[in-house]
């Protein structure tokens, strides 16, 4: 059994979205990272309007 939620986040596909946002420069991450995080914050509530399929 594993102790990783069923449809969590791609691991290594947020950490390549890190790594490119942080190649950017200063005045544009903060935007990036602006809409990932909105971006996370829909999926986790939507997670908990929906559930999990």
């Amino acid at each position: 059994m594993s102790d990783e939620p069923q449809g969590s986040v791609d691991e290594g596909g947020l950490v390549d979205r890190l790594d490119v946002i942080e190649e950017q420069p200063l005045a544009a991450r903060a935007d990036a990272y602006a809409q990932l995080h909105e971006q996370l914050r829909r999926t986790l509530e939507g997670d908990d309007d929906h559930g999990r399929n």
